[in-house]
């Protein structure tokens, strides 16, 4: 980054210098144009410099030595006393003509054209010193410009860094979350039927592995995204009895859409956790539908709530899907939650496509 900065200062040192020697290369290229003169050149350039010699110094060290280290660091009355000085400095052939024509006298004793000569240098001296003020307001003006496009551009990469890790803490929550309640499902399988319980461990090995190590993208394939829902599902079965109905549905019509990983497991999960009773009929219903310009997903399911003792159903699955849908779709979903007259809480996700 320093090394970037640098850089950013040497392009922008090279445009002031340039835009100075255009300003003082005007007058000698407008006398030789009209004069078709090559010897007016040279007295016609010093001429512009020693017009607008003292304008470029205010220029510069307003632009690299006030505003940066007084200006901007509100240190406002050395500024102006600074550049006071500075301009009183760079005009003082004014004063210098009046102490060394020891010839004329004050002007209160000089006739009438003595006294419009010193009224002329007043008023020459009084045009320099707003023009040098000018080029000083210029100078800050346009320095404060470049700063304020500097710290807008720190602050994008600084909200798009943190934005990066926030989605990573997310995606690292949304692991052990699912892999600790498949690992309770496992453990109760083990006491009932051995080798299933064995079948769904090398099933979660399947799960493990695509998130581990085909997630570390902001978007994937949703063809990985449709076999991971897949076999979570199954997975997730487990803990269903025969008074448990479980669909699902997946209609895409590109395989290679790209979605966000592990969206939308955290709502299949909150699905199984709050829709499934041991001894009540329970029913999950998941669908996942490309149409014509946007991605739908739903979950269906009955609403059996966990009590506030039961630290499984804290909702921290269905919280992060908020925010990842905010980080990565910020202005590109739609969310819908509700709860049906009939005990069936709904959820619904639309995704507009890039």
């Amino acid at each position: 980054m320093k090394k970037d900065i640098e850089k950013k200062d040497l392009w922008l040192l090279g445009a002031n210098v340039a835009v100075w020697a255009v300003v003082l290369l005007v007058l000698p290229l407008a006398t030789f144009l009209s004069t078709r003169d090559v010897t007016t050149i040279g007295p016609s350039f010093f001429v512009a410099l020693r017009q607008f010699m003292s304008s470029c110094v205010v220029y510069f060290v307003n632009f690299y030595l006030f505003g940066p280290y007084l200006f901007f660091k509100r240190r406002n009355w050395w500024f102006v006393i600074c550049n006071l000085v500075l301009i009183l400095a760079l005009n003082s052939r004014f004063f210098l003509f009046y102490f060394h024509r020891p010839n004329i006298p004050h002007m209160h004793h000089m006739p009438g054209m003595d006294s419009r000569m010193w009224i002329g240098i007043f008023s020459s001296f009084l045009m320099f010193f707003i023009l040098n003020c000018l080029m000083a307001a210029i100078a800050i003006g346009i320095r404060h410009f470049i700063r304020t496009r500097r710290i807008k551009q720190q602050l994008k990469e600084e909200k798009a860094k943190n934005t990066e890790a926030e989605l990573a803490w997310l995606k690292n929550q949304i692991n052990p979350h699912f892999l600790f309640n498949t690992l309770n499902n496992i453990s109760s399988l083990t006491q009932i039927d051995a080798d299933s319980a064995q079948d769904a461990i090398a099933q979660l090995s399947d799960l493990l592995r695509y998130a581990m190590y085909e997630t570390n993208k902001k978007m994937v394939p949703i063809d990985g995204e449709i076999n991971f829902m897949r076999n979570f599902i199954d997975l997730m079965k487990l803990r269903c009895n025969e008074k448990s109905v479980i669909n699902s549905e997946f209609t895409i019509h590109n395989p290679q859409l790209e979605v966000a990983p592990l969206l939308f497991i955290s709502l299949i999960e909150n699905a199984f956790k709050h829709g499934v009773s041991s001894n009540r009929p329970s029913s999950i219903d998941i669908c996942l539908k490309e149409e014509e310009d946007r991605l739908v997903f739903t979950c269906d399911n009955t609403n059996y709530p966990k009590n506030d003792t039961d630290r499984s159903g804290s909702g921290i699955g269905l919280e992060n899907t908020r925010r990842r849908l905010e980080l990565v779709y910020h202005g590109r979903y739609e969310w819908e939650q509700s709860i049906t007259p009939d005990n069936i809480y709904h959820v619904r996700i639309t995704l507009k496509k890039q």
